[in-house]
């Protein structure tokens, strides 16, 4: 079967082509643009990739070879709602949908029991934690995260494995397409606005979610926002026992995701707790959280008032050891987030000694929408004193040295992708 995947650098639609190319399927794709993602592909194996999404180069692979399944991304429809791939697809009634129907019926195909991880930060993290532990374990598992890994490939096929550990996401609401065996929960606090326009909205959406799981670990908090009290088939987590615990790993927000994958992994194998702690000490990290790009240059995927608390916890413990100063550069991910979330992030910079504010990166924009400058979404920090306006350029470039050559431990926030923050620092701060 010909698979084409469109919005293939996408950091769920690249692990799942991934997969299915690893299951046996003949896999191809396109992108409106190059990334480091679409690189990755390349070199595992997945070359028949264009970049520009038009009619005419569809056609051409079409041509070539027979598309069987059309799978595209949340954004392709939101974008343009006569995607021209889309509606060459329609045209030549091949079959088409969305990565949550292709990828059940690889579960179903393969037999798979799915561990999926959701919730609104973390969710990456803990699930390439758990993909650890069950390597460490020896124990054979398929898998999709939204980051590059150091101990494996962003999506795997495992022939013979029993489980496919998740990242489920809640955007376009694509968990609710799941019934897993377990589920995790990171964290609930509303998010993706324009598919959820209320807090119930998304409240509910996680309450279907876990009453369609048929096992569910979440922490108190979550389970008393979503109002869970009496729910069967849950075990709710006391945040307190993490930190009870010989987790070593830096930030308390790492630690409780660790916990939360430890408790799971611990019923789901009989394995005892302070082995799994100890194997979970050695958890490398992942690419874009607080990864390292030069000496004391760092990238995080940090784009959420919570998700930047849960990255400054882990870069101040570090700069700590150290004795320095931490400094962000901050990227807001989407225009359309910051209308709704501009008065949440009040003291989320707290510890921080400075802040860089730079322009949000835009992607599924509303065109009506006004776009927010950094210099009004500073006047909404609890101290607007310690950040500053500025742009991507060869001031920001200077900046960034200055720090660097005094000491200061720089941490560059951004959640886009190619074209984005995170690319704009490797690109200028390239290794020795």
């Amino acid at each position: 079967m010909h698979i084409f995947f469109s919005g293939i650098g996408g950091t769920a639609i690249g692990p799942l082509a991934l997969i299915a190319k690893q299951a046996g399927y003949t896999v191809s794709g396109s992108d409106k643009q190059d990334s480091q993602y679409i690189e990755y592909l390349k070199k595992h194996g997945i070359h028949d990739i264009h970049i520009g999404q038009t009619n005419q180069a569809i056609a051409a692979v079409h041509q070539k070879q027979p598309i069987d399944w059309f799978v595209y991304s949340s954004a392709v429809e939101k974008e343009d709602n006569k995607h021209p791939e889309l509606e060459f697809i329609k045209e030549q009634a091949i079959k088409y949908s969305k990565r949550d129907e292709l990828l059940n019926q690889i579960l179903a195909d393969k037999k798979l029991r799915l561990l999926a991880i959701a919730g609104t930060h973390g969710k990456t993290t803990t699930t390439a934690m758990m993909i650890w532990l069950f390597k460490q374990l020896g124990l054979p598992a398929s898998h999709s995260v939204g980051a590059k890994i150091s101990f494996g490939d962003m999506g795997h096929y495992q022939p013979g494995s029993e489980y496919f550990i998740y990242e489920a996401d809640e955007f376009d609401r694509n968990f609710l397409a799941f019934e897993p065996y377990k589920s995790l929960i990171t964290g609930v606090s509303w998010d993706h606005h324009e598919i959820f326009p209320t807090r119930e909205d998304y409240q509910e959406a996680f309450k279907e979610f876990i009453s369609q799981s048929s096992w569910t670990y979440l922490w108190q908090d979550d389970a008393d926002y979503l109002d869970l009290a009496g729910s069967t088939h849950i075990s709710i987590l006391d945040p307190a026992e993490a930190e009870r615990t010989d987790l070593q790993l830096p930030g308390a927000y790492n630690r409780l995701d660790a916990w939360l994958v430890i408790e799971a992994v611990h019923e789901i194998t009989n394995e005892p707790l302070p082995r799994l702690v100890e194997l979970m000490n050695g958890f490398p990290g992942l690419q874009r959280r607080m990864e390292q790009i030069i000496p004391n240059l760092y990238s995080d995927y940090a784009h959420t008032p919570e998700k930047i608390r849960g990255g400054l916890s882990v870069a101040l413990e570090l700069a700590a050891i150290k004795g320095q100063n931490v400094v962000v550069v901050y990227e807001p991910l989407t225009n359309r987030r910051q209308h709704y979330m501009i008065d949440d992030y009040k003291d989320c910079f707290a510890g921080a000694r400075k802040v860089y504010w730079i322009p949000s990166y835009l992607a599924r924009e509303d065109p009506g929408q006004r776009i927010i400058p950094p210099s009004e979404m500073i006047t909404h920090l609890s101290d607007p004193t310690i950040a500053t306006p500025m742009k991507r350029n060869a001031e920001l470039k200077a900046a960034i040295q200055k720090h660097l050559d005094a000491g200061d431990m720089v941490v560059a926030m951004a959640g886009g992708g190619g074209d984005s923050l995170d690319e704009w620092i490797r690109a200028e701060f390239k290794p020795a």
